[in-house]
C-alpha cells in the first residue's frame, strides 16, 4: 500500500498504528540504537494525520487518541530501559510487587510526556487548521518548544526531541550554543513540519488536477506569494543550521597552558544489589582508596569518585580510609556520600575534601528522581507508594541556586538525573563555573540508559562550552571536550581509573548569558502570525 493511500484510509485504526508505528521509529534515535536521522521525518506521518482534514466523528478524540499513540510509541522505546529497576528483591521488595513497580514507572513517565504530545496535536490542529503552510510551521514549532519548555519545569524530564541527535550528530548540537536544547528541537519539528507540508501540497495539487506543475510548484503565503520546489525549504532549512552549527564546531578551543588542571575518576563498580549492605561497602571502601592512590601516583590535582561512591553520612566519610588517604596524600578528591539534615532528613551530596582532610564545599542534589529517590505528594502518596531506598531518613532536595567552589575556582556540579536539565548548567556557568563534574550512578540499569545519560552530558558541555568529567558506578564514565567530543569512555559494569588533563574556561555562549530566548521568540512569533492568519481569513470571508 503506497503511504498516500494509508494516510488518507478513512480507517481510525490504520492512522493509530501510523502514528505509533512512527513514535517507535523516533525512539530508536537514541541508545541502544542510535539512528540519529530517524528524527529528521518520524514527526511526519503524525502532523500529516494531524492535519488530515477530512471529515469525521468526534474529530478531538481521534486527535488525542492518534498523538498519544505517537507518544507512547516514542517515550515508552526510548525510556523502555527503566524496566530495568527490576527485580527489587535485594531491596526486600517482593518479586511480583517489584514488577508492578517497574511497570508503573515505565508507564507513569511513558504517558507523562504522551499526553504533551496529545496536546500539541489537538492545540496545533485547533489553532492553524484554516492556516497556510508557514503559518502551521512556525505555530506547531512554537507550541511544541512552549510545551517541552513546561515540561522541563517540573520533576520528570529526560526525552527531549533535541536529544536524539547525541552523541552522534555533534554538529547540529552546537546550535544548543545560541539557545539551548530547544534551538535542536525547533529544528527537527520545523524541518518535519516542511516535510508534511511539501507532500501535503504535492497530494493537494495533484487531487485538484494540477497539470504539468504538479510536484514543483506550490503557494507559500506569507503576505507574497512565492513560486518554488516545496520539497526545498525544508532541505535550505536542514542545510543552513548545519552549516551554522559547524561554523560553531569550527571554532578552536585555544586551550591556554594556565587553565590545565589534570584530574583523575574512579568508577567502583559496586552493583546496587550489594551497594548498601556490608560486603557493597567494603568493596567500596577498598576500591575508592585504592583508585584515588593509582591516579595520585599518576599526577592528578584531583579525584572524582561517583554518586554515593561512599553511601553512608558525612561523619562517618571523613573518618573512612579514603579520607584517610587524602591526608596522607595531599591531593584534593571529590567524594559521593549523604549529608545529614534536621528530622531525620538527609541529601545525595557531593563533598570536596581538601589535602588537610577538611571539607571544603559541598554540594546536594537538586533534582531528585521522582518515586525512586522521593514520594511526590507523600502526605497523600506516602501510604500506597513504598519508599524504594533502603535508608530510613528522607532525602530531600538540596537547594536551586547552589554554587560549587573548590581549590582550582569554581565548578558546574549535577547529580546524575540532573543532566537532563540544561538550566541547571547554564545558570552555573553564568555564575563563573569553569569545568563540569558530573558524578551518576546508573547501576540500576541495561548499558542504554548510561549511554543516554553520556549523550545528555555531551549536549550540557557543548552548551556552556565547558569541558565535562563524569564519573559514574558502572559505566559510562568519561572525559569529554567543550566541542561535545568524547576523549575516553570506559566500558560498562567494570572497574576503572583514569588521569586526562582538562581545561577551565570562562567562556560565555549566548545561551549561557540569555537562556532560552528562543522559546518565547517562537510564542510571539506564533501569535503573531495566529492573528494575521485570523484577519485574513475573516476579510476573505467578508468578501465572499
Amino acid at each position: 500500500m503506497k503511504l498516500s493511500t494509508f494516510l488518507q484510509s478513512k480507517t481510525f485504526n490504520s492512522k493509530l498504528l501510523t502514528a505509533f508505528l512512527s513514535g517507535i521509529l523516533m525512539g530508536t534515535t537514541v541508545a541502544p540504537v542510535g539512528a540519529w536521522f530517524l528524527a529528521w521525518f518520524a514527526l511526519v506521518p503524525l502532523w500529516l494525520i494531524v492535519f488530515d482534514d477530512k471529515p469525521r466523528k468526534r474529530l478531538y478524540l481521534h486527535l488525542s487518541l492518534v498523538s498519544l499513540a505517537w507518544g507512547i510509541g516514542y517515550h515508552g522505546t526510548a525510556l523502555s530501559w527503566i524496566t530495568g529497576i527490576h527485580p527489587m528483591t535485594w531491596m526486600g521488595v517482593p518479586w511480583l510487587a517489584s514488577l508492578g513497580i517497574a511497570l508503573f514507572c515505565w508507564t507513569f513517565i511513558t504517558m507523562w510526556g504522551a499526553v504533551l504530545v496529545a496536546l500539541w496535536g489537538m492545540g496545533v490542529f485547533s489553532l492553524t487548521n484554516k492556516l497556510n503552510t508557514l503559518s502551521r510551521v512556525i505555530v506547531g514549532t512554537a507550541l511544541w518548544c512552549g510545551l517541552e519548555a513546561i515540561w522541563s519545569a517540573g520533576p520528570l524530564w529526560w526525552t527531549s526531541l533535541s536529544y536524539t541527535q547525541s552523541p552522534h550528530n555533534l554538529v547540529i548540537l552546537h546550535i544548543g550554543q545560541l539557545s539551548g536544547p530547544s534551538m535542536v528541537t525547533a529544528a527537527i519539528v520545523a524541518v518535519n513540519g516542511l516535510i508534511a507540508e511539501a507532500y501535503k501540497s504535492l497530494g493537494e495539487q495533484r487531487i485538484r488536477g494540477a497539470g504539468e506543475n504538479c510536484g514543483q510548484v506550490t503557494r507559500v503565503k506569507l503576505g507574497t506569494v512565492v513560486r518554488i520546489n516545496p520539497y526545498l525549504l525544508p532541505f535550505v532549512l536542514f542545510l543552513v543550521i548545519h552549516i551554522i552549527g559547524w561554523s560553531l564546531y569550527s571554532i578552536p578551543l585555544n586551550q591556554s597552558t594556565t587553565t590545565t588542571l589534570k584530574l583523575g575518576i574512579v568508577q567502583g563498580n559496586i552493583p546496587n544489589t550489594i551497594k548498601l549492605y556490608p560486603e557493597g561497602l567494603r568493596k567500596a571502601i577498598a576500591g575508592y582508596t585504592r583508585g584515588y592512590l593509582d591516579l595520585v601516583e599518576q599526577g592528578v590535582k584531583a579525584v572524582l569518585t561517583p554518586e554515593g561512591a561512599l553511601p553512608f553520612f558525612q561523619e562517618r566519610i571523613m573518618a573512612s580510609p579514603l579520607v584517610a588517604a587524602v591526608k596522607d596524600k595531599g591531593v584534593v578528591a571529590w567524594i559521593g556520600g549523604f549529608a545529614r539534615h534536621k528530622d531525620g532528613e538527609y541529601t545525595n551530596s557531593v563533598f570536596t575534601v581538601t589535602g588537610e582532610g577538611e571539607i571544603f564545599s559541598r554540594y546536594d542534589k537538586a533534582k531528585l528522581v521522582p518515586i525512586g529517590e522521593y514520594v511526590p505528594f507523600k502526605e497523600i502518596l506516602g501510604g500506597v507508594i513504598s519508599r524504594l531506598s533502603p535508608l530510613k531518613e528522607n532525602q530531600v532536595h538540596g537547594a536551586k541556586n547552589q554554587v560549587f567552589d573548590t581549590p582550582f575556582g569554581r565548578a558546574i556540579v549535577t547529580i546524575c538525573y540532573e543532566s537532563a536539565f540544561s538550566e541547571r548548567f547554564r545558570r552555573q556557568a553564568a555564575a563563573g563555573g569553569q569545568f563540569i563534574l558530573s558524578p551518576s550512578n546508573d547501576a540500576h540499569y541495561s548499558a542504554a540508559m548510561p549511554a543516554q545519560h553520556h549523550a545528555q552530558d555531551i549536549m550540557r558541555a557543548i552548551e556552556t562550552d565547558r569541558w565535562a568529567v563524569r564519573a559514574t558506578n558502572t559505566g559510562y564514565s568519561a572525559f569529554v571536550n567543550p566541542h561535545g567530543e568524547t576523549l575516553w569512555i570506559s566500558g560498562h559494569n567494570t572497574y576503572e581509573i583514569k588521569a586526562e588533563t582538562i581545561y577551565k574556561r570562562q567562556t560565555q555562549t549566548l545561551y549561557v548569558r540569555w537562556g532560552d530566548w528562543l522559546t518565547p521568540v517562537l510564542l510571539v512569533s506564533g501569535g503573531v502570525v495566529l492573528i494575521l492568519g485570523m484577519s485574513h481569513v475573516q476579510v476573505h470571508r467578508h468578501r465572499e
